[in-house]
């Protein structure tokens, strides 16, 4: 999964997939409002969580998910949280991470395609496993629950109380 939608088409294969998520999310009747609004996080001030998530938008040259469920909305959010990269291993980094937070077996599915492509792409090194353990671990230790934060009521706090608030060291 590609963290959100990038200014230029995205890849076939991954606009198939988050195409099928919202329209799954449509059949169940969990597909939400638009939750990010980039220009309103652009206004936060420096330091805050909603700052630090534009700013990682603008970075990455990326629109925010606007579209599906709540958790798919909210994607870019946890990469803010973590730091972990939008590229293949810092995607696999996050669903680590979301795995060790709380078991679903949507982490397993994706993390596991993930590493099917970090592998194809450069292979799947010693150092890639122990920083997919360490994600892990992470979010063991972390009191992170993707179905219940709600990062809209933190965009004004700093980043660094965000996370200490939800455990991510």
């Amino acid at each position: 999964m590609q963290s959100s939608y990038p200014a230029t088409q995205p890849n076939p294969k991954i606009a198939r997939f988050l195409n099928a998520i919202d329209r799954l999310s449509d059949a169940l009747g969990v597909s939400v409002p638009p939750i990010v609004d980039i220009q309103v996080l652009r206004s936060l001030p420096l330091g805050t969580f909603g700052r630090a998530w534009g700013d990682s938008l603008d970075r990455h040259n990326l629109q925010p998910f606007t579209t599906g469920p709540r958790r798919k909305q909210l994607h870019d959010g946890v990469h803010v949280l973590t730091g972990y990269g939008t590229d293949a291993i810092g995607e696999a980094e996050v669903q680590a991470f979301l795995l060790g937070a709380k078991f679903r077996l949507a982490h397993v599915i994706l993390g596991l395609g993930l590493l099917r492509q970090v592998k194809q792409q450069s292979g799947l090194s010693n150092g890639m496993k122990l920083r997919l353990r360490a994600a892990y671990r992470r979010g063991r230790r972390s009191q992170f629950d993707a179905d219940r934060w709600q990062p809209e009521l933190m965009w004004s706090l700093p980043l660094g109380e965000v996370r200490s608030r939800l455990g991510i060291d």
